[in-house]
């Protein structure tokens, strides 16, 4: 389901691009170590799409983060 670049979900997106940087991973990286799209995780990262319970989790796990760490004071 697109968002239409809700601010939550642009909020949301720039804490996990912050979080893959830290990683220093490129959007690729991210895709094949968690299994992802890359223009999935490209979407999420600018708040164009949604993202499900499942998908955040391991996008928290694959960060090696908590998902209330994505989420806290958004």
């Amino acid at each position: 389901m697109s968002s239409g670049n809700h601010a939550l979900l642009v909020q949301l997106g720039k804490r996990i691009r912050a979080h893959r940087m830290k990683r220093r991973w490129t959007q690729t990286d991210m895709a094949v170590n968690l299994d992802m799209n890359r223009g999935h995780i490209s979407d999420i990262e600018l708040g164009k799409r949604e993202v499900g319970i499942i998908t955040l989790q391991v996008i928290a796990r694959g960060l090696n983060i908590t998902m209330e760490t994505l989420l806290r004071d958004l």
